[in-house]
């Protein structure tokens, strides 16, 4: 009998597919514990929270199944409509804000020069502070009787008394915006500050070189090498505006007239103020599909033109 001669390539192979299972396994192994979390803090609640929607929850007794009952409903919601409309125009105001302060401020504390070090950390120190912290500081300084801006514009004569900053929309609303620059203009400046480091030097010396302006180089290295960090900061911020909701509770309770109220504020009111928990629910899923719409939308813009 004439033995069977064996491919050559046929052990090294086998030893391959062992090895890549192996590394495959060790591999979920790590990532393990984080999709648990995942699993736990997201995909449950997500699920409970869209079986909620399709019932009327209340607070106290039985839930009854209504089906899609809350989402017609909500179509008929002037005030969900107008909340996050205001939502929107406050989430472009705001990142505008954000975005104008903290690139100058990324763009400064990027290189190195004296003292250098004392700037980062006084401009990221805000950061620090909780959004229901900063709130209640804010609503403090903006107080008629015992603030601190009020009584200022008076002094230096820019009003001719003490006027309530909380009365009128336009104030109120600008006030918050300060607010929200203030607390987090710091984090987006190490976010892009980061994104600045990642740059090399020696594309910037060698466009210097061949004659380039500060803003040609700016326009056309520093610009398009940043599209990654500039859609993280982007998409960060955009969410967490989308999001808002303690600095429009804590300073104005949605005042002067309900002009303030946000998204999550209404979302709030429905399920904790008249105690209707499926309807929450369902307004916090529309919500949230609004939010990965627009996430997407800005990846697809700001993603680089090669794809990667």
């Amino acid at each position: 009998m004439i033995p069977q001669k064996q491919h050559p390539g046929v052990a090294p192979v086998r030893g391959r597919s062992s090895r890549h299972r192996r590394n495959q396994l060790a591999g979920l192994l790590f990532v393990a514990p984080a999709l648990v979390l995942v699993l736990i803090f997201f995909l449950i609640p997500l699920g409970m929270a869209f079986w909620m929607s399709l019932h009327n929850w209340p607070l106290l007794g039985k839930p009854r199944f209504i089906g899609l009952g809350n989402y017609t409903r909500l179509l008929e919601d002037a005030q969900f409509w107008k909340s996050l409309r205001f939502t929107v125009y406050y989430t472009v105001i705001v990142t505008i804000a954000i975005f104008s302060v903290a690139f100058p401020l990324a763009l400064f504390a990027e290189k190195s020069r004296p003292l250098v070090k004392v700037y980062r950390t006084a401009f990221f120190l805000p950061v620090v502070v909780g959004f229901g912290s900063a709130s209640l500081l804010w609503a403090w300084l903006l107080d008629v009787d015992s603030g601190l801006f009020s009584p200022l514009l008076a002094n230096l004569g820019l009003t001719a008394k003490r006027i309530n900053l909380l009365a009128d929309f336009d104030t109120t609303f600008w006030s918050i915006v300060g607010m929200v620059v203030w607390k987090t203009a710091g984090f987006n400046m190490i976010i892009l500050m980061t994104g600045l480091q990642g740059i090399s030097t020696e594309v910037q010396e060698a466009a210097r070189m061949d004659g380039a302006s500060s803003w040609q180089r700016f326009r056309r290295i520093t610009l398009p090498l940043m599209r990654r960090t500039i859609a993280l900061a982007l998409i960060l911020s955009v969410a967490g505006s989308m999001l808002a909701f303690d600095q429009f509770y804590i300073i104005a309770d949605g005042g002067p007239q309900n002009g303030t109220v946000t998204a999550v504020y209404w979302i709030f009111s429905q399920s904790f103020g008249s105690f209707r928990l499926g309807y929450g629910a369902a307004l916090s899923m529309v919500l949230l599909v609004i939010l990965v719409v627009i996430s997407v939308v800005q990846l697809r813009l700001l993603r680089n033109p090669e794809g990667v």
